[in-house]
């Protein structure tokens, strides 16, 4: 997942610069990631050599362990970071192939929680057996040392906000929550905020990956995830062994233009949600026959009524369903197709009852907000990530006021909101270390690179362009809707990746499946 206050999974996911180029800066146009030394320094010795503990948790079957990485991989004797991490041991029958690493992106999102909740008891059973499941939360997410940065009613606020305003004063407004959020970050995680990168994050993978007794990394990555294992590759080529980047990003795009073309996938996934929506009998933004436009402009003008006057939302805490949160909760929708019959609800609801439960409640997912008003660290992680991944999207209230015209023709629903959430890494108080790049990772074993077509959150032209520098990738397409395509029902694609995890073998080039 990437923009800040709206669109987290990826894109905001990248932010930060007084640049706005629209592509590859040309300073860093040429850069590529370069591998490490395949030895081990001696300085790391004591980590690659760690023997964890483990000890059951969870569900029956999971079993967790703490594992110490240094804070600082420049000068390791200056402190550790640790780091959660939990497996479930392959079932059999079959020889074991070792260990299969699981991340679901974010950046922020529970590997741990990912692996307990679904990897370990929902990917195929012959995969299971085969395979010790294992996953690490990265720094600075979840049980790995979190990022902290709100309260829960600071948060409340903030995912409030208006993004899209009207006037110096509303800019003024957003501005000011971007700083407190920022500030906040910067107050209760002045350390580890600087050191919280991708590549820091990669890098603590590859000690997990020796300390497991595996030689090669196998590893499963979703969206963020992509870029994760990505960047693992471009780092450790000669120690990929099957990995498969499901939902891909782009390495090698500004802050900027990871923005706007996410921007553009949104809107890619609500045309699809329109003419699915205008199917049904009473959908509320428009009857058969309606355009997919015009159903957005319907879309678009009932955001601008909440914007005017917010409508209850049944919340205990008292809060309504402005514009921003209603944003939110339609976003939310777009990355599952299965969740377009509750936004139809949501939407009936909240058009023509005055009823904002159901658009609090898929916001409310969304955040990570809990019952009792408490959030999960994945904003705040994921803004972490992503603003010391890459140079800011923009410097300036002035630069996305500049940029508006393109974001709104990328997507007119949601451009205005998604352009002024690029705003977020402008205040961070850490100066990001990363920049765009290549990675060829050459001489890597064959990597699977899985794009969908009608993805909103990772488009299919950041998948092509992945396999394309990755020296060894293979682009795997499916035809469809939705964010990433393993494990979500398509026999074509998940027989083609399970074929790969237990042979090694990945699918001819060009292979698509619908």
């Amino acid at each position: 997942m990437l923009l800040a206050a709206a669109a987290l999974l990826i894109s905001g996911c990248s932010s930060g610069s007084s640049t706005t180029a629209t592509a590859t800066s040309t300073s860093t146009a040429d850069a590529v990631l370069a591998a490490l030394p395949s030895s081990t320094p001696s300085t790391l010795a004591r980590y690659y050599g760690q023997k964890l503990n483990w000890r059951p948790c969870g569900v029956s079957g999971f079993e967790c362990a703490t594992m110490k990485a240094p804070l600082d991989y420049a000068k390791p004797a200056t402190g550790d970071v640790r780091l959660a991490v939990a497996r479930k041991k392959a079932t059999g029958p079959g020889k074991r192939l070792g260990s299969l690493m699981v991340n679901p992106g974010g950046p922020g999102g529970s590997a741990v929680g990912y692996l307990q909740q679904y990897a370990g008891i929902g990917y195929p059973a012959e995969v299971r057996a085969r395979y010790d499941m294992v996953a690490v939360d990265p720094r600075g997410v979840a049980r790995s040392e979190p990022v902290e940065c709100l309260t829960g009613r600071q948060m409340d606020t903030f995912t409030q906000t208006d993004t899209t305003p009207d006037d110096k004063k509303e800019t003024g407004q957003l501005v000011d929550a971007y700083k407190k959020f920022a500030d906040g970050c910067g107050r209760h995680s002045p350390v580890l905020l600087r050191h919280v990168s991708t590549v820091e994050a990669a890098r603590d993978m590859d000690i997990l990956r020796a300390v497991l007794g595996d030689q090669k990394l196998t590893y499963v990555g979703a969206s963020y995830g992509t870029f994760l294992g990505a960047t693992y590759a471009g780092l450790f080529p000669q120690r990929v062994g099957r990995m498969v980047l499901d939902g891909a990003m782009d390495p090698q795009l500004t802050a900027r233009k990871l923005n706007e073309d996410q921007t553009a996938g949104f809107e890619t996934a609500f045309q699809s949600f329109a003419k699915d929506c205008v199917r049904h009998s009473g959908c509320p933004l428009g009857g058969a026959g309606t355009s997919p436009e015009q159903v957005g402009k319907n879309l678009k003008a009932f955001f601008q009524q909440l914007d005017k006057a917010p409508i209850p939302a049944g919340d205990a805490d008292g809060r309504k369903l402005g514009e921003a949160l209603a944003t939110t909760g339609v976003i939310a929708a777009m990355y599952d197709e299965a969740a377009w019959p509750q936004l139809r609800e949501a939407l009936t609801a909240a058009m023509k009852e005055k009823d904002g439960a159901g658009l609090l409640a898929l916001s409310d997912s969304y955040y990570e907000r809990d019952a009792d008003g408490k959030y999960a660290n994945l904003m705040f992680a994921n803004a972490a990530v992503n603003c010391l991944d890459l140079p800011a999207a923009f410097a300036t209230p002035d630069q996305v006021e500049k940029a508006l015209p393109a974001f709104e023709k990328a997507s007119p629903v949601f451009g205005e909101g998604l352009a002024w959430a690029s705003l977020n890494c402008a205040y961070w108080p850490v100066k990001p270390t990363g920049e765009p790049h290549h990675i060829p990772a050459k001489g890597a074993a064959p990597i699977l690179v899985v794009g969908t077509t009608r993805d909103p959150a990772t488009p299919y032209p950041w998948a092509q362009s992945l396999a394309s520098q990755l020296s060894s990738g293979t682009l795997l397409t499916y035809v469809g809707d939705g964010h990433t395509a393993y494990g979500r029902g398509n026999a074509c694609i998940d027989s083609a990746i399970d074929r790969y995890l237990l042979q090694g073998t990945p699918p001819p080039k060009g292979k698509r499946c619908s």
